[in-house]
């Protein structure tokens, strides 16, 4: 039986190191990628910290002037009833996680594309591989990376101001947070990769991603909770795996009261993953094709 799955692992692993062999080999892949999420931490988080917005004021009308003491403290009531902290950088710094794993997980659809306009993929599909592993491959190298990202990014956060409240203890912090993040990139990376089986042009895939990346971000709780959406867009936003994420790892990092269950948020991300990893291995074997 071990000489039977051996080599379909052995092949997994060499498709999976092929990719990941495009990312470490250029580092400037690498930097790019992190540039928007930096960006959005660093400027937006920076620029956008409402604490500042209630620090070093008071309030003067006639006959009465507010101290800037209470003005502080009617502040930190205001972003500590709305955000579930009353430092909205670290609320949005550890929102930035899943983006960033969002964004890399929706590239894992290009690579199969270029696959087949540079021919690999129909050499590939003439060999012993399983159409399945292919997917799976690129599936693992998307997390690699989307894990290795996100964890740069967290330390960059750290660097500008991000500050912890762990609501478990900090190991058993970290691991939900990674098993939240590997989760969510499994699912957004087969959703992509699904989407791009029979695709042979990588504009296409380039609009998909344009498409969907801004309104998956803002129809979540990333900047802002989703008690506060208007009414239609409130099931958009429980529908979204990022609410689910940024749910998770707010509660266990930095101490943010969820709006959900954490059972359930995560019930829902393994659901989330499962559906789209079956849905891709399965129409992998009637559309991957030469």
């Amino acid at each position: 039986m071990s000489k039977i799955k051996t080599p379909h692992l052995h092949g997994l692993w060499a498709l999976t190191n092929r990719e990941l062999k495009k990312w470490y080999k250029e580092p400037v892949i690498l930097i790019l990628s992190l540039i928007q999420p930096i960006l959005w931490i660093g400027i937006f988080g920076k620029a956008m910290n409402l604490a500042n917005m209630f620090q070093g004021a008071s309030i003067s009308i006639p006959g009465l002037t507010i101290p800037r003491q209470i003005i502080d403290q009617i502040g930190n009531l205001v972003l500590k009833e709305t955000f579930g902290t009353t430092d909205y950088f670290s609320f949005l710094a550890v929102g930035m996680l899943s983006f960033i794993v969002l964004f890399t997980s929706m590239s894992s659809g290009m690579t199969i594309v270029w696959d087949r306009r540079l021919g690999f993929l129909g050499k590939l599909l003439t060999t012993p591989v399983p159409r399945g592993s292919i997917i799976i491959s690129k599936v693992l190298a998307s997390i690699i990376k989307s894990l290795a990202q996100a964890t740069i990014v967290l330390l960059i956060g750290v660097l500008l101001g991000l500050r912890f409240s762990f609501s478990i203890a900090m190991p058993a912090a970290f691991l939900l947070m990674y098993l939240t993040l590997f989760l969510l990139s499994f699912g957004f990376s087969s959703l992509f990769l699904m989407l791009a089986l029979r695709s042979t042009r990588w504009e296409t895939q380039m609009a998909i991603m344009n498409l969907l990346n801004m309104p998956l971000l803002f129809s979540s709780n990333s900047f802002y909770p989703i008690s506060y959406m208007p009414w239609w867009l409130k099931p958009i936003a429980l529908a979204n795996p990022l609410t689910y994420a940024n749910a998770i790892t707010r509660w266990a990092l930095i101490g943010v009261t969820p709006g959900v269950s954490i059972m359930v948020a995560f019930a829902y991300l393994v659901a989330f993953a499962m559906l789209f990893a079956a849905l891709g291995i399965t129409l992998s074997w009637r559309f991957l094709s030469l």
